[in-house]
């Protein structure tokens, strides 16, 4: 992929202190060129005030809210328009699998989105977590392994596989929510995907794998059922170069998008069993044997989510 010029410079101030399940950061966007007062058509512009919108007021979109971008590049514009817009501060990202179909066009095996600090908890042991999704979009529940940064990936920064395995910090067994206000948004595709937030709407991060460099992919196993049924089974090794070949993607991604990453950031490093939809009412059992598990209810967005989560001064997924 090809830089651009058009994107924003992230600057990102890690917060987090102590034993904190939260990754706290501020993520400063400024655009890079002295000219340059923005670097969005008026397509691109729509497509990210009506996801935007439609997010912070809980509510669906039947259509795609414009002309569908060509390409990642023009794709991840429009997202950082949103991420400058969104009023709330990014604790982490999301990495996702290209479905094979669309790679040669994309470009790509992989993509990326923010995951907002509202959106990351903790996942608790014996609880179950309700999780609001968007009734009138589309909803998924994904089994994940995340990795929490041990040092700062600056700008800059030379990315090697001996750099990627230094800069890795720990891992964790977690659950991604993905949900958008767009009921078809898996269906056109990455550049749809990556223009809507990456498709993200929760993380529960879950107990840390001890000493998970010395352990084989093979050895972590993930399942997820619904309702009862099992709908996928797979281990950390069904992912491509397994997790630490996600990382590596995404620190070299955001080198070409000249966005920092600080130490402490989350980086869920993608659906290792599927993509696994479901919808409002659904109960979900994500387990990674004895590593942990995680027990969650799909629920109704409701509309002023986000000011509900402030003025309770607890995180949308902090669950119960």
């Amino acid at each position: 992929m090809k830089n651009d010029t058009g994107f924003l410079v992230g600057t990102v101030t890690h917060l987090m202190g102590g034993a904190s399940p939260f990754v706290r950061v501020t993520r400063r966007l400024t655009r890079r060129g002295k000219s340059r007062k923005t670097s969005l058509t008026p397509n691109q512009k729509t497509i990210s005030d009506a996801f935007v919108d439609a997010r912070l007021n809980a509510r669906g979109l039947a259509a795609y809210p414009g002309d569908l971008p060509a390409t990642l590049t023009e794709s991840y514009v429009v997202q950082d328009h949103s991420i400058a817009r969104w009023p709330d501060r990014v604790g982490g990202w999301k990495i996702g699998l290209v479905p094979p179909e669309f790679r040669e066009r994309a470009g790509a095996e992989r993509l990326v989105g923010p995951i907002f600090e509202a959106l990351i908890g903790p996942a608790r042991a014996g609880r179950r977590h309700d999780m609001p999704v968007f009734a009138e979009g589309f909803a998924a529940v994904e089994a994940e392994f995340i990795f929490r940064l041990a040092a700062d990936v600056p700008v800059g920064a030379e990315i090697t596989d001996a750099y990627v395995n230094a800069v890795a910090g720990s891992l964790h067994v977690g659950a991604e929510i993905a949900s958008s206000p767009f009921p078809g948004i898996n269906d056109l595709g990455p550049t749809c995907v990556v223009s809507d937030f990456g498709n993200n709407f929760g993380l529960l991060v879950g107990p840390e794998i001890e000493d998970w460099s010395a352990r084989d992919w093979s050895s972590l196993p993930a399942m997820v059922s619904i309702n009862g049924r099992e709908v996928g089974r797979a281990t950390a090794a069904d992912l491509p170069g397994g997790p630490i070949g996600a990382l590596g993607f995404i620190l070299r991604l955001m080198q070409v998008r000249r966005i920092e990453l600080p130490a402490g950031s989350l980086i869920s490093t993608g659906a290792v069993t599927g993509v696994h939809q479901a919808q409002v009412g659904d109960r979900a059992l994500v387990d990674f044997g004895s590593f942990g598990r995680i027990d969650l209810s799909l629920t109704r967005l409701k509309p002023g989510w986000l000011d509900a989560d402030r003025a309770a001064g607890a995180s949308h997924a902090s669950g119960g």
